[in-house]
Parts: C-alpha cells; structure tokens; sequence
C-alpha cells in the first residue's frame, strides 16, 4: 500500500503543541493508514535564521505532495520582520480558497439555536490584505488610503467550490459581496457566483449582502449553508460563525489550491483556525479539537479508501467523545489536552478495528 506524504509545517507556542497532538492520531498505528511525515520547522525564531527561507521551501514540497499540516505561528509586529508565513505560503502554493464548517458540538448549546452547518467559503488571497497604503495631508487633515484588488480567476474559484461544496453537503449557497455599494469592486464576484449557479442549477442559491447575511445568521437556524465570501469579510465572518457554535477551537481551517480550471482542488493545507494562545503554553489544558480535525479532513484528499475511512473515524471519535463527556475547559469540561487525544486516539483504534474486521 504506497505511503501518503504529509508536509508538517512546525509552529509556536500552543501551536505546535496541539500539532504534536494532532500528528498522535495521523500516526500510521492508529489510523492504519501508511503516512510518512516531512517537517519543516516554522517557529519564529527558524523563520529569521533563514530569512524565511525555508517557508518558501515549506511551500514548495508541499506543492509538491498536496498535502499539508500546520501549527499555528507567531507573526511579529515590528517592520522589516519576517511577518506572517501564512501570506508566502498561500502565494506559493496559489491558495484561491479557505474553508472554515462551523457545525453542532454535542451537548454545547449554540447561538440563536443555530443546529445545520455554515460553511465560509473564503478568498484565501487578495482583497484588504497585502493592499497597498499610504497617508497624505490634504488641507491639513491627515488621509489614509488603500488600493485592493481581486481576480476573475480568484473569483470563480470560491464560486465554484461554494457551489461543489453545497451540492456534496446538501446546503444552499447563501449570501455574497455587498455588490449593491462596490458594482465594480465586488460586483465581479457576484457575476461569478450567478454564472457558477448556472453550472449548477440543482443547488439552492439565496444570494444576499453581507451585512443582511450576518444578521440573518442569527434567524436561519434550519438549513445548512455555505457563504462565499470576499477575503476581509471572511476572516471576520468565520470567527463568528465557529464562536456561534460554541468555540474558535471546534473546526478545522482548509487552503485550498485549484487546477488550471479552477474547479478540481491540487493542493490542501489544513491548520486549526485560532492561534499561538500563549497564555496556555505548557499548561496542558488547550482544546487539541481544531489541529485533530485538520488532519482528519487533510485525509479526505488522499483519494483513498482506507484514509476517506480514517477520516471519519476521527470525526466520529471526536464529537463522540465530546458527548460521552470528555471536554476541555473552554467547552465546560475538565479533560486535560493529551486526555482529550488519549480518548480520540482509543475511539480510532477501536473503530478501525472493528471496521476492518467487518470489511
């Protein structure tokens, strides 16, 4: 059976100990499911020896294989550092899309009683971040400017798997850009979210603006969604959704490079949504959910059997051991975060056995 090559992209902090949580339940033994391992170390300190040399290298094997795993880093507030990896990265490995599913959490009681999944389906580049700006004094005030830009081809990717998305989760395709301010700017998104209807006229499509989709969040508690978003207002919008449900901590974050056709993803790389969390460096009571989920949904694009199979034994394992009880302090509970694994890794085990002696 040929050995699936994940690219483990090193962090920070809390972030690179709730990797090595994570990197116990991808282990072959557990998963059964052959997985060779190639690091990179992208902690602060490694990222300013080499320049940030080897986030670009990072990038470049990850292309290489289609698979990658990262812990979250620091970004360092000073000019002229080496800033955030996470903007190389999906330069290098021209990232169009970032999936964040905020969904139930057993026995945590979400927001307004939202139940069905919101899905953020998000520009991973362009928009607000990596503009250009500048000030200048006019009649003795002081101006801030900006200049932004987005793509067709960015555009149509996140249209197209807004729409693949909803018709494989059975959502409807639900807000938009505020096209109705920005007929130009963000009206192109729209055009492309109206054309990829046309390809796929079976999936339900509610377009709204984005303030009206926020508020409606709050009132649309029965029908799983998917929101395509332009990049700023996805940032803002996912950390919404998944706090709705009850923690930043409860979902996994995809970036997702396409083919020449925009539609058919290349490259993935999965990571939790939140960050280094310093405050709860070596205290062992970080929730692991988000970095476990990561690596069971980077398992989903192995196109394999027996990986789409390890896939859902993390999944089920996970929220099966948050309903039996076993929880982390910011979910109301008292588990530890290598008891959170212990009790995820034991459910795998058992369920991989079990299913591989039914066949």
């Amino acid at each position: 059976m040929p050995s699936h090559t994940i690219i483990i992209l090193e962090g920070d902090q809390t972030g690179q100990e709730l990797l090595e949580e994570s990197l116990r339940v991808l282990c072959s033994e557990v998963v059964c499911v052959p997985i060779e391992l190639v690091r990179f170390d992208l902690s602060l300190k490694n990222r300013r020896a080499t320049n940030n040399r080897v986030v670009y290298d990072a990038a470049k094997a990850m292309v290489s294989t289609g698979l990658g795993l990262k812990a979250a880093t620091i970004t360092p507030e000073g000019k002229g550092d080496v800033g955030s990896p996470n903007a190389i990265l999906r330069e290098e490995m021209n990232g169009k899309v970032i999936l964040r599913t905020g969904r139930r959490i057993p026995g945590i009681r979400p927001v307004a009683g939202v139940h069905a999944p919101i899905a953020v389906v998000r520009m991973a580049v362009d928009d607000a971040y990596n503009a250009k700006e500048w000030r200048e004094v006019v009649d003795g005030d002081e101006l801030a400017f900006r200049t932004e830009k987005i793509s067709r081809s960015t555009c149509r990717a996140v249209s197209n798997f807004a729409f693949q998305y909803a018709r494989r989760t059975g959502g409807k395709v639900f807000g938009g850009p505020k096209y109705t301010v920005s007929p130009v700017y963000e009206g192109m998104f729209k055009e492309e979210m109206d054309a990829a209807h046309l390809r796929y006229p079976t999936v339900r499509y509610e377009p709204q603006l984005i303030d009206a989709t926020v508020a409606l969040l709050l009132t649309s508690a029965g029908d799983g969604m998917v929101i395509p978003s332009l990049n700023r207002d996805g940032d803002v919008l996912s950390d919404l959704v998944l706090q709705m449900f009850g923690t930043i901590a409860g979902s996994e974050s995809l970036v997702l490079a396409f083919d020449a056709t925009d539609t058919n993803v290349k490259t993935v790389m999965a990571e939790a949504p939140h960050g280094t969390a310093p405050s709860l460096q070596g205290k062992n009571i970080a929730n692991p959910m988000a970095m476990i989920l990561a690596g069971a949904a980077l398992l989903t694009y192995c196109n394999s059997t027996n990986a789409d199979r390890a896939s859902r034994a993390i999944y089920e394992s996970v929220f099966e051991a948050i309903y039996e009880g076993c929880k982390t302090a910011d979910l109301g509970g008292h588990a530890t975060t290598t008891e959170f694994t212990d009790e995820v890794i034991r459910r795998v085990t058992t369920k991989m056995e079990v299913w591989s002696a039914l066949g």
